[in-house]
């Protein structure tokens, strides 16, 4: 194998992995959204004590984070 398609290679794989990385991380947006709109409906209904904001706060810092990653 010539060092040119060796290098090919390598950089299709890292390609590969970085579109899996972002589809992850995609899938895992749609997830907080939709985690946290329940959340804002519940909270609405009263079925969320004050003490458990602290999950809603974990949400959002994760959902900024993945932001974060897209903007780079």
């Amino acid at each position: 194998m010539t060092e040119q398609k060796h290098d090919d290679l390598l950089l299709q794989h890292e390609l590969e992995v970085m579109q899996g990385i972002i589809e992850s991380k995609e899938q895992y947006r749609r997830i907080i959204k939709a985690v946290v709109a329940r959340w804002v409906r519940d909270f609405q209904d009263n079925r969320i004590e004050i003490n458990t904001v602290d999950d809603l706060r974990k949400l959002i810092e994760l959902d900024i984070e993945l932001q974060k990653d897209e903007l780079l």
